[in-house]
């Protein structure tokens, strides 16, 4: 894995969902990888020069956006937590993990689920989410720990 760029994929319309983001963002930042989180990087409403497009027009622009950046990690981080997993994030796992079956079987695939909210009978997720992923944490100390052993490996010759 040459480079550590990170797909933050997650929940992202209510106050509270955006600042664990950014928080969780800094932090994983502060560990040198390079974050693409779509609240702050993609196409947000007030940043030129999206403010002037029509809803239609965002659409198109946050869908090429993110499927680009998506495309382009080295490692794609889902965040699970909510009652359900965020639609759009499932989404963007779909095109993870396809790229990492077919085309690069390198690119981390994790997740960060700390809900105790369990969506199906005996299980959290539903089976074809689960399956995606590489590792999926319930603490944000081990993912943290994780990425940062990722880290290392990459930067140790």
């Amino acid at each position: 894995m040459p480079n550590t760029n990170i797909y933050f994929a997650g929940p992202l319309f209510s106050i509270a969902e955006r600042n664990y983001n950014q928080e969780l963002t800094s932090k994983i930042e502060n560990i040198d990888f390079k974050v693409f989180l779509p609240q702050r990087d993609g196409a947000e409403l007030d940043k030129q020069p999206f403010e002037k497009l029509t809803q239609s027009e965002r659409n198109r622009v946050i869908f090429d956006l993110d499927v680009e950046q998506v495309l382009d990690s080295d490692v794609f981080l889902f965040i699970l937590d909510g009652r359900v997993p965020d639609e759009g994030a499932c989404f963007e796992l779909g095109i993870a993990y396809y790229q990492k079956r077919h085309t690069n079987p390198e690119k981390q695939i994790i997740g960060l689920h700390t809900d105790m909210r369990a969506s199906f009978i005996n299980s959290k997720l539903n089976a074809m989410i689960e399956g995606a992923f590489d590792k999926i944490f319930t603490s944000e100390f081990d993912l943290l720990e994780y990425l940062s052993k990722i880290k290392e490996r990459v930067t140790t010759p």
